[in-house]
């Protein structure tokens, strides 16, 4: 957590204290609409969106339900860590002076205005589009309605995570949901059975219908070279289609 990685001077290149900086990549936070993890040190969590960031007044606001009993969880534990991603980018920092504050019909957070926060590159694995003539697809259950087959389209890849196409007359998956069993159906020889969690929730232009779900890889068995192989074929393929272009 951030808290104990000031203390650590390996990530003095991933911190950023620049006010103008920090505003700029809470701004983006801002316009993005993206989801934000609060989290404490014995795991409790609470997913919610970032109202504003207010550097003159040196505050921040995010949403709150009004008795949610994780929320009150982790408010109990004094120590707060907020975690969101920019498509690639994640964005770390903590929480210090975090209160509800009640007005009316709007129940909100409060908290410090940050002096410093770590941005990191999240994907540390090559990302590849697919390149095949058989549509590579992502097929589970939708974690709301079990008894609904989904099978979405990849849109990229890496060792780490992928990206699904989401059709706008699909019911929505939110961010923070763990999809337990996966299967990956990446060309007619490669097939795995993964879990992954949703990270963010991002629209795609208006002409696509649907919503991006960038969704990271967990509990890979790491002597296992099926997802290594397929990346390093695709990226060959497109590399000497490219070639054959010039």
């Amino acid at each position: 957590m951030p808290g104990s990685h000031s203390d650590d001077g390996a990530l003095d290149d991933y911190r950023v204290t620049s006010p103008v900086e920090i505003q700029a990549l809470l701004q983006q936070l801002l316009d993005a609409r993206t989801l934000v993890t609060l989290s404490g040190p014995s795991g409790d969590t609470y997913i919610t969106l970032m109202w504003s960031a207010d550097p003159v007044r040196k505050i921040l606001s995010f949403s709150a339900e009004d008795g949610d009993a994780r929320l009150q969880s982790l408010l109990e534990t004094g120590e707060i860590v907020a975690v969101a991603y920019l498509d690639s980018i994640k964005l770390q920092f903590d929480l210090d002076g975090v209160m509800e504050v009640h007005g009316g019909s709007e129940h909100t957070l409060n908290a410090r205005y940050p002096l410093a926060l770590f941005r990191f590159q999240r994907r540390l694995a090559f990302r590849v589009k697919p390149f095949s003539v058989k549509t590579p697809m992502a097929r589970f259950r939708h974690p709301a309605m079990p008894d609904m087959q989904l099978s979405l389209r990849i849109l990229d890849i890496s060792l780490s995570g992928i990206a699904l196409f989401l059709p706008e007359n699909v019911p929505m998956i939110t961010a923070g949901v763990k999809i337990g069993l996966c299967q990956l159906d990446l060309d007619d020889d490669t097939h795995l059975d993964v879990t992954c969690v949703i990270h963010h929730v991002t629209a795609i232009h208006p002409e696509s219908h649907g919503t991006r779900l960038g969704c990271e890889l967990i509990d890979l068995d790491c002597s296992d070279r099926t997802l290594q192989s397929y990346i390093n074929q695709t990226q060959k393929r497109r590399q000497a289609l490219a070639n054959e272009a010039r």
